[in-house]
């Protein structure tokens, strides 16, 4: 029996993953009335971290963020027990994204049509699982390639819909594009509570 009073939400995330991209997500969740479910490649605590350009670098710098524990190994989920998936950015979808378990979850919800969200460099996971030809997302500049050598088009705006599938760039972009998710949440809420 599904509880239906809070349905589940998948955010993928891992170590180096970016602490406001993961954190914004999952309080905004709990406060839309569902329940975040981290999801990782293990079962642990990872260590988030905060990424910025800072004036006069043409790098990123990080720092060391705060940590937070994965509820689920990718192994562990089963994709039927969630109406949405987030992808979070940071340095973690560039080496979590050859997980197989993971690859096989993200087809899940683009094959079904769920609310599907990702920011900065989240997309460098449902491209991996050639999830984006044909799709309009925004990301990061620097992930760009990812998305068009996987036949994506890159948009270079805080919000980009495309049907089930909403997109931001960055952390800044967390306010434009969080409440077009939040709003297709919400509609599957009531399809899967029917």
């Amino acid at each position: 029996m599904r509880d239906t009073n809070k349905p589940k939400v998948l955010i993928i995330f891992g170590d180096a993953a970016e602490t406001v991209d993961t954190m914004y997500p999952y309080f905004r969740l709990i406060e839309g009335g569902f329940e975040p479910v981290l999801a990782a490649p293990e079962k642990r605590e990872y260590q988030m971290v905060m990424h910025q350009t800072k004036p006069g670098w043409t790098i990123t710098k990080e720092w060391e963020g705060y940590s937070m524990p994965a509820a689920i190994a990718f192994k562990d989920v089963i994709p039927e027990d969630y109406i949405g998936i987030f992808f979070s950015g940071g340095r973690a979808p560039e080496y979590i994204r050859e997980d197989e378990d993971l690859i096989k979850i993200t087809r899940h919800f683009f094959k079904n049509n769920l609310p599907i969200a990702s920011v900065c460099h989240g997309v460098e996971i449902p491209a991996r699982a050639d999830c984006v030809r044909g799709r309009r997302m925004a990301t990061v500049p620097k992930a760009k390639f990812d998305l068009e050598v996987c036949g994506g088009t890159y948009v270079d705006e805080p919000c980009v819909i495309d049907g089930n599938l909403i997109s931001g760039r960055t952390f800044w972009d967390h306010g434009y594009y969080m409440g077009a998710w939040m709003d297709l949440l919400n509609k599957e809420r009531v399809r899967y509570t029917n």
